[in-house]
């Protein structure tokens, strides 16, 4: 008995241990555990329970604003209310949109871009529902928020052009990145970050598009935001406004005036080269293409006979007709083929060759100077002075007025035309075929293969009024830049000078009956017209009663060019405008004349003073 007894006690023993040390071999483990979660790897831990109590959340940052010369926005922010879906969170996605489409309306349209978008997108990476909400559908989705998983309402900001229509080629647009510029790039990737894609928004976006910040959240177990933590955040850094040389009032009047019209309109500040005014007829509404433009609407634009998303001031490309007249004077004088005086006898037409080459004027005008040529436009003198200097020496002059340069105003230069002031090497790269003295000929009143954009004109024009090395610009400097003479005798810039005096204000000058003056007291202006042919009558078309431009279809009728400066005396603008298929010069010299005149009256540059102490004891020609 006492022997069954002693075994039952050690068996006891024995069991006792065998659990004693189970369990501490239990705890031990435990402790191990909790040693391993809670200190061995404490920070790991803490992340991940961070990340199921906390997110980050992408801080758009501001965009900068483009400002015109005088601090009017041309380019600026206002409020948007939107939606985003997240698919990692959303689960269903059909069903999640179901649910959203209790609240706000959904068509079928906008749900088959968002299955689209959902599709080529990351899981964990927001999809735009809908942008630019109004305030009421905003508030119903906010309110119905806990029923709808994967939503995320949001207040942004969306670009807005508040003159659309004047600066439109200007200042561009923005739009999402396309994937081949956004890449990885988080900030880049957000449906709701735009990017410039054309004018002064693509060529100054990395200063315009600021940094991102990151909002750090807490969140419940479904994801919804239970209050925001900015002391652990860190903000966006907003991108840096943009300052042009623009004028926003000279802008919007250049295009008021061709309104009715398709063409370019270039004014300058020609001691600083600022580019006072840059428009294009017709300009579109760049608003339209922020949230993206549905394809009918671009497809009429792109459509459009007056090509209204085209820059004509940049890209635009015209024969310079007679406007190149006081270029071909210049190389005349410089090169000592001709002397200001000497009279050369326009009867109509010349003869060369088996071909006769006609003077605008069919009873010619008799024997004429140079001041009499430029004023009158003689096309016969032209080519007497043309053929005497040759297409070299006409060539050197012309490049050094600023034909045939692209210009770096601050849009890239790959967006900007160069055209042409050709050479025999030119023509036979080109056509393989030799140069002709009729080319010439043709070259020296402006036609044949010349073309110029109407921002050369422009800067010919600076050029030809201060006979300095003007280079345009279009952002505001602090310290005005200082340019080379070019090189000419100041004696052959004055006569010169005259003779476009001349040509608005003397009687007989091409300008002079469609301008009668320039409009303000004591103050001249200097100009020229041109006529730029975009389609030759045939023998067979005269002969059945074809006459003039007017007779043909809108796009076969000739380009209307003018370019001026003023004061006369002192000059401080300039312009050149192009009216296409407008039948002439006679078209283009109101709107440049008024142009110039809205300039020198309210002198945006501030350097005038008060018009009518301008030159008040000279009468006006």
């Amino acid at each position: 008995m006492r022997r069954d007894t002693e075994e039952a006690k050690n068996q006891f023993t024995r069991r006792t241990l065998l659990m004693g040390g189970g369990g501490a071999l239990v705890f031990t483990g435990i402790g191990g555990q909790l040693y391993n979660l809670q200190i061995r790897n404490e920070e790991r831990y803490s992340l991940l329970s961070d990340d199921n109590q906390f997110s980050y959340r992408i801080q758009l940052p501001s965009r900068g604003a483009v400002l015109d010369r005088s601090g009017e926005p041309v380019a600026e922010n206002r409020d948007s209310y939107r939606i985003f879906l997240i698919r990692e969170q959303a689960g269903d996605v059909d069903a999640a949109l179901d649910r959203l489409a209790r609240y706000m309306p959904l068509g079928e349209t906008r749900r088959e871009r968002i299955m689209r978008d959902l599709a080529r997108t990351p899981r964990f990476q927001p999809v735009t529902v809908a942008e630019d909400l109004d305030w009421a559908t905003f508030s119903k989705v906010n309110l119905h928020l806990p029923e709808l998983p994967g939503v995320m309402p949001d207040v942004g900001e969306v670009r807005t052009y508040p003159m659309p229509q004047a600066f439109s080629h200007v200042v561009g647009y923005v739009q999402s990145a396309p994937p081949e510029i956004a890449g990885n790039d988080p900030l880049l990737r957000h449906p709701a970050f735009r990017v410039g894609r054309a004018g002064v928004e693509v060529a100054r976006d990395e200063e315009l598009r600021g940094s991102a910040g990151q909002l750090k959240v807490e969140v419940n177990a479904f994801g919804r935001v239970i209050r925001e933590l900015p002391e652990q955040s860190r903000p966006a850094t907003p991108g840096r406004d943009v300052t042009l040389t623009i004028d926003a009032a000279a802008q919007r009047y250049a295009l008021e005036r061709m309104a009715g019209h398709s063409g370019a309109a270039v004014a300058l500040d020609v001691q600083t080269g600022e580019v006072i005014s840059l428009a294009s007829a017709p300009g579109f509404d760049p608003n339209m293409f922020v949230l993206g433009i549905p394809s009918r609407e671009f497809r009429e634009l792109n459509e459009n006979i007056h090509r209204p998303l085209f820059n004509k001031t940049l890209n635009g490309l015209y024969a310079p007709a007679s406007t190149i007249k006081g270029m071909a004077s210049l190389a005349g004088l410089r090169e000592g083929v001709i002397r200001p005086g000497e009279r050369i006898f326009c009867g109509g037409s010349t003869q060369l060759g088996n071909r006769r080459f006609h003077c605008w004027r069919r009873g010619g005008h008799g024997a004429v100077n140079m001041h009499e040529a430029i004023k009158v436009s003689c096309d016969i003198y032209f080519y007497e002075l043309a053929a005497r200097l040759g297409i070299d020496r006409l060539g050197e002059t012309a490049r050094l007025l600023g034909f045939g340069e692209r210009f770096d105003i601050g849009i890239p230069m790959i967006s900007q035309a160069a055209g042409n002031f050709p050479s025999a090497q030119w023509k036979r790269a080109r056509h393989g075929q030799p140069w002709t003295m009729g080319d010439t000929y043709n070259t020296g009143i402006g036609q044949g293969y010349t073309q110029t954009s109407p921002i050369q004109l422009a800067v010919y024009t600076a050029r030809m009024a201060t006979g300095r090395m003007i280079q345009p610009s279009l952002y505001r400097r602090a310290i005005a830049p200082r340019f080379n003479e070019i090189g000419f005798d100041p004696e052959h810039l004055q006569v010169v000078h005259n003779a476009h005096v001349g040509v608005v204000h003397e009687p007989g000058g091409t300008a002079y009956w469609p301008l009668q003056g320039f409009g303000v007291e004591g103050v001249q202006m200097a100009g020229k017209t041109g006529t730029a042919q975009v389609y030759s009558i045939t023998a067979e078309e005269r002969a059945r009663g074809l006459r003039s431009s007017e007779d043909r279809p809108w796009h076969l009728r000739n380009h209307g060019l003018f370019i001026g400066y003023a004061p006369a005396d002192n000059p401080q603008y300039a312009v050149a405008v192009i009216i296409e298929h407008g039948g002439g010069g006679t078209v283009a010299a109101p709107i440049a004349r008024d142009i110039l005149k809205d300039l020198v009256e309210r002198d945006p540059v501030g350097r005038i003073g008060p018009v009518a102490a301008l030159g008040a004891d000279r009468p006006e020609g």
